[in-house]
């Protein structure tokens, strides 16, 4: 009976502190039935994340640490946003929380920015399967997939999660991984044994000797680490095994052992030449306008011909050499290729981006005295408007050397000034030394050019 007394008067004193606190404020429409507390806690009844694109809600709750009917406080929600924070995966993280409509707990609100650049993840030198490593992350982080960001207190927290299995310590980095990639990798921290030496096997196409020396001075001395090496092989061997039409060439085996007496490795490649493959069609695919026909003619592949791709270079080489002398001084070209297997056949496709064409606009003469310039510049074949041919300053002057135009001809030089912005070309002859004299005209001379 005292007790239930009590409690009367704590209600009554309750009611009339709120009916103070109301007056002292705006009243509310819904007033809440819980008033949460710091210190009291209250059952979770909704729980919401906001902003996030890439991760599902649930996984990042995981993280957080936070269910549906859990008990929770600020501090508790406190605790769950610096989980978040520390993960690795986010670039901010916020939260805010209330009394859920009906009385029945709180509904909390996380408002995240996750961080957009990611990158693949690779382990090296780790004495258990990738697939292994993964799956272990995986359990441990909802958020961990193919890909993650290289945040520093992730690459920590990882690394210490894969000591835990491979027994020695592991260090997290962003590497690069080609010429335009980056990666995460994850490898001991002690330094990978070099290679000593390289040996090949199953190689018929090309001698034993010429792949060790195409990849000696590369490889030899370098820590071994088997993707890298991997990387070392296609720019030093591939290209051979491609100038002999071995289009699939693959090294599917490497085996790495300690060399005896020596603190190294001798690395032996496996090698799988393939078979020989020829050339197909090819298409150039350029503007409206480019001499799609002009390119095709020079580039000289032919249909049937064994496809060596030191061929396919000089094709490139030459298209961009007919684009430069036609004004386009900045061509690029990239040629992709289609491999038809079953009939050993090679297709190819020269994408060529011309960029600007650039143009004549204004010859200018130093070192001639006020006879011999108008006589020179008489003889100059480009007019003002004109696409621009880069070789044709120095051909001139040339050709004013070789028809003795000027007696006591001294030292000639040409400068080609480029506007990239109007793709203007300003043009200055240089002649020097002893101040040539004009050579009396032929009656009836031939032209120049």
């Amino acid at each position: 009976m005292f007790a239930r007394f009590a409690l009367c008067l704590i209600l009554v004193a309750s009611a009339g502190a709120q009916t103070k606190k109301q007056a002292a404020s705006p009243p509310k429409t819904e007033p809440p039935a819980i008033q949460p507390s710091k210190t009291r806690e209250f059952p979770i009844a909704r729980l919401t994340v906001n902003g996030n694109r890439i991760f599902p809600t649930e996984n990042i709750l995981k993280v957080a640490g936070l269910k549906l009917g859990d008990p929770a406080n600020e501090k508790i929600f406190e605790a769950a946003r610096d989980r978040l924070l520390q993960c690795g995966y986010f670039e901010s993280v916020g939260f805010q929380f209330g009394p859920a409509g009906g009385g029945d707990g709180y509904a909390a609100s996380f408002e995240v920015i996750e961080i957009a650049q990611s990158y693949a993840v690779r382990f090296e030198r780790l004495n258990k399967p990738d697939a292994e490593l993964r799956a272990l992350l995986q359990k441990a982080d909802p958020l961990f997939h193919e890909k993650a960001p290289g945040t520093k207190q992730l690459l920590e927290r990882y690394a210490r999660l894969l000591e835990a299995v491979v027994g020695e310590k592991v260090i997290g980095q962003v590497t690069p991984d080609g010429p335009a990639d980056l990666k995460i990798v994850f490898r001991p921290q002690r330094m990978p044994p070099s290679i000593a030496e390289v040996d090949f096997e199953k190689n018929t196409v090309i001698p034993t000797a010429a792949l060790r020396n195409a990849i000696a001075g590369v490889a030899v001395g370098a820590v071994f680490e088997e993707a890298r090496f991997r990387q070392i092989l296609d720019v030093s061997l591939r290209p051979l095994y491609e100038a002999r039409g071995r289009l699939r060439v693959a090294f599917p085996k490497i085996n790495a052992k300690p060399v005896a007496d020596v603190n190294g490795l001798k690395v032996t490649v496996e090698v799988n030449e393939g078979e020989s493959y020829q050339f197909g069609e090819l298409t150039v695919e350029a503007p409206t306008g480019a001499p799609k026909s002009d390119m095709l003619r020079v580039a000289d592949i032919k249909k049937g011909d064994l496809a060596n791709f030191d061929e396919v270079r000089g094709a490139t080489d030459r298209m961009k050499e007919l684009m430069r002398k036609r004004g386009y001084l900045k061509t690029a070209i990239t040629v992709d290729r289609k491999i038809d297997d079953a009939k050993k056949l090679v297709d190819l496709t020269a994408k060529v981006e011309p960029g600007r064409q650039y143009k004549f606009a204004r010859l200018d003469i130093k070192g001639l005295d006020i006879i011999s310039e108008p006589i020179v510049r008489k003889m100059w074949g480009v007019k003002e408007g004109q696409p621009f041919n880069p070789d044709y300053p120095d051909y001139f002057l040339k050709g004013v050397r070789d028809e003795g135009v000027l007696d006591n001809l001294g030292k000639t030089r040409s400068e080609s000034k480029l506007n990239d912005e109007t793709g203007e070309v300003e043009v200055t002859l240089n002649f020097t030394g002893e101040a040539p004299k004009p050579k009396k005209p032929d009656p009836d001379p031939p032209p120049l050019f």
